[in-house]
């Protein structure tokens, strides 16, 4: 997802429904759902612990984030390759520019404030780790719709977010069925994931041409794009089509207007919003 100016991505102040065993994030019938973009990042710095607990506050179930590697091979949370936007980079590691992830230990990284761009009440906060991230999840009873970001910058990652939700334990029967599903704007890495882990729900971002659905209907179970790309051709075809698991495929959009997302969801037939 592009980078959000600080403090305006909108999330709807609406408790969702956990999901169902053996559905994707919406639990059947009823609104559309929402899903916390970079955490509740209208109130808490995006992509930190402080956004899962306020999208948590706010009754929101469902998380989203995005997954990057460090130059010693240890998965973070943040959106941007590079770190000056979201954290004070350019005042601890001046002379390390343009400070990418890539680039930086998962120790040094640890170093920076990523709340103070935010907000003075939020100074201190951390870049977390996927590891600390999926803790603070399984303590607030969450779902994690998670992003793979810039795959082509971190061979292998897919292999990585595996190991780590394997280890973390959300790769269980219970973690599987309802609270996890794994996305990327990649193609090839959505069918990496898929063929690593073929009981977990994966997603692809963007809108495919109508040609290339019934190929990516194989190895993704939803289909997510920018909320401007939809049509009601293009939904009512991904709509036909059924995923890996036998199911219909979903639609999560994303890219939507302050407090029109679930409106319009709703008008179009879609599942819910990344919002």
């Amino acid at each position: 997802m592009k980078p959000a100016a600080a403090g305006v991505a909108f999330i709807a102040m609406a408790t969702v429904p956990l999901s169902a065993p053996g559905t994707g994030p919406r639990a059947g019938a009823g609104a559309p759902l929402v899903i916390a973009h970079r955490g509740a990042s209208r109130y808490a710095p995006e992509n930190t612990l402080a956004a899962v607990d306020a999208a948590y506050d706010r009754g929101l179930t469902w998380v989203e984030n995005d997954v990057q590697r460090t130059k010693d091979g240890q998965l973070v949370v943040l959106h941007d390759t590079t770190l000056e936007r979201t954290t004070d980079v350019e005042k601890i590691f001046p002379g390390r520019a343009p400070w990418r992830v890539r680039d930086f230990t998962a120790a040094e990284i640890s170093r920076l404030d990523a709340g103070s761009w935010f907000g003075p009440r939020f100074a201190g906060e951390r870049v977390p780790t996927l590891a600390d991230y999926l803790r603070r999840l399984d303590h607030n009873d969450q779902r994690l719709l998670l992003e793979i970001k810039s795959p082509k910058s971190y061979p292998g990652i897919e292999a990585g977010v595996v190991r780590e939700l394997r280890r973390r334990g959300w790769l269980d029967r219970a973690h599987v069925r309802s609270r996890l599903v794994v996305q990327s704007f990649c193609v090839k890495c959505v069918k990496a994931v898929h063929g690593l882990v073929p009981q977990v729900r994966t997603g692809i971002l963007g809108s495919p041409r109508l040609a290339e659905l019934a190929r990516y209907a194989r190895f993704a179970d939803e289909i997510n794009p920018r909320m401007s790309a939809l049509s009601s051709r293009w939904i009512k075809a991904v709509h036909r089509l059924r995923g890996p698991h036998g199911r219909p495929l979903e639609v999560y959009a994303w890219g939507v207007g302050k407090n029109t997302g679930v409106r319009e969801a709703r008008a179009r037939g879609i599942e819910g919003v990344i919002t």
